[in-house]
């Protein structure tokens, strides 16, 4: 579905005379602090290397020099490397700060949802309660839903809420592109009908894309999960949106370029969505889209502030579904644009990373995850001692990422729920559960099996 009519873009903004931010003496450059943070990640692949050749001779004598490389590079080398990047650039960072406006603009607020009955009056009211200066208005799609998702938004009453059905089932691009045409507004805000607004998360989104390079056209928020106690699988997948999936999203943001504004929670500007023709029917349409951005030239951030609790997956099954179906979006966002690894620009060096994850996975889960079995019966050719050389840097990455992670929580007046049973999970057994999964996505992708949607 194409959008064709058009409003003045971009969003100008009005801040407080007072709050003005002024740049420290002792600012250092974005540019400083990739240099500096690249040069500790090859000084750590260098010595990594060196340490690893011991283990690659002892396995290429049992398979072959090609293989050995493959494992050993794909198990520990390339993620030492990225983790080094990651720790150090974390070390570095210094949020600017959001600054006040003096007018809050309107938003127009699309919450996409196929059968969200439970949970769309619990997103609604979150809306509702939000301590926002400005007018917005709330466009809810209800994709073909089977259950009464309709009937629950229709009971609200809400004088905000709009509901918009469509006839049948079309997948969530064409649900936010329906929504879109109905926008009146300069900035849109994507929500999913299973998302929880913290009070301020609104103003805090809205005032980081006022705040960040005046050529940011899209600011995503930040992603936790709400239903953290449910089980083992959402235990598991609070320390990862908490630690992984934050920290990555801020680095990127430091260097310039978010590569996934993600439609559970960010902000858009409406005339950019409507030149780009919306969103593409495709199962990662927020990837897809935020490449689409990046690739004209523009700049995506991240509110790491802007605080929005999902709904994470409760079976061991929707989990493995929902991070296959991430993998696949990768896969095609590289697809539909595969000049964005050629822009001149710090943040490309994260979409380079993108192409080693399916060797990583790869590699994981074809050589490590049988290692390991292999270790417990005291045979060390893959999982071993020298495999022991990336905890170190592992226990210090997770240390860094839950303090800057914690800090943040207590500026929002939250508190970091005690969850050792999900630590422990997410330590040891995150990447044996995930990475086949992933591994599944590249394979869907790359043989065009059937595609699905859905907010799990």
């Amino acid at each position: 579905m194409k959008i064709q009519d058009a409003l003045p873009s971009p969003v100008t903004f009005s801040f407080l005379s007072s709050a003005n931010e002024t740049r420290n003496v002792d600012y250092v450059g974005v540019g400083v602090k990739f240099f500096v943070a690249l040069s500790v990640a090859i000084g750590w692949l260098a010595l990594s290397i060196w340490l690893a050749m011991p283990w690659i001779r002892d396995l290429a004598e049992l398979t072959h020099w090609s293989i050995a490389l493959f494992a050993v590079g794909g198990i520990a080398i390339i993620p030492g490397f990225m983790n080094a990047f990651l720790l150090s650039s974390l070390l570095m960072d210094r949020r600017p700060q959001r600054v006040p406006l003096a007018h809050y603009p309107a938003l127009t607020i699309l919450v996409a949802a196929f059968n969200e009955g439970k949970s769309i009056a619990g997103t609604l009211k979150s809306i509702e309660s939000q301590r926002y200066p400005g007018a917005y208005e709330v466009f809810v799609i209800d994709d073909g839903s089977t259950d009464d998702t309709a009937e629950v938004v229709a009971a609200l009453h809400s004088p905000n809420v709009t509901l918009v059905r469509q006839p049948k089932n079309s997948g969530k691009s064409a649900a936010l592109n329906r929504g879109l045409s109905h926008a009146r507004f300069g900035l849109v805000v994507t929500l999913d009908g299973d998302s929880f607004l913290h009070v301020d998360a609104l103003k805090h989104l809205v005032e980081r894309y006022a705040s960040d390079p005046e050529h940011t056209r899209a600011v995503a928020g930040a992603m936790l999960v709400g239903n953290s106690r449910t089980n083992w699988v959402t235990r598991m997948q609070e320390w990862d949106y908490f630690h992984g999936i934050a920290a990555t999203k801020r680095i990127q943001s430091l260097y310039q370029g978010t590569l996934v504004a993600q439609g559970a929670f960010s902000i858009y500007d409406r005339q950019l969505l409507i030149d780009l023709g919306g969103w593409d029917e495709c199962v990662g349409e927020d990837i897809v889209l935020t490449w689409a951005i990046l690739s004209a030239g523009w700049r995506v951030g991240h509110a790491e502030d802007a605080v929005c609790f999902t709904n994470a997956p409760t079976r061991l099954g929707q989990f493995l579904q929902q991070r296959l179906r991430w993998a696949r979006g990768m896969m095609e966002a590289f697809r539909r644009h595969p000049g964005i690894l050629f822009k001149p620009r710090l943040s490309t060096t994260f979409v380079w990373w993108n192409l080693f994850f399916p060797w990583i996975d790869v590699a994981f889960t074809v050589f490590f995850i049988p290692g390991i079995v292999l270790a417990l019966f005291g045979i060390y050719w893959i999982a071993g001692p020298m495999t022991l050389i990336l905890l170190p840097l592992s226990l210090l990455m997770n240390g860094v990422m839950y303090r800057v992670n914690a800090a943040m929580f207590e500026e929002q007046g939250l508190r970091v729920r005690f969850n050792p049973l999900g630590f422990v999970l997410y330590a040891v057994a995150y990447s044996v559960i995930l990475q086949p999964a992933c591994v599944a996505g590249y394979l869907s992708e790359l043989f065009g099996w059937r595609r699905r949607w859905g907010t799990k």
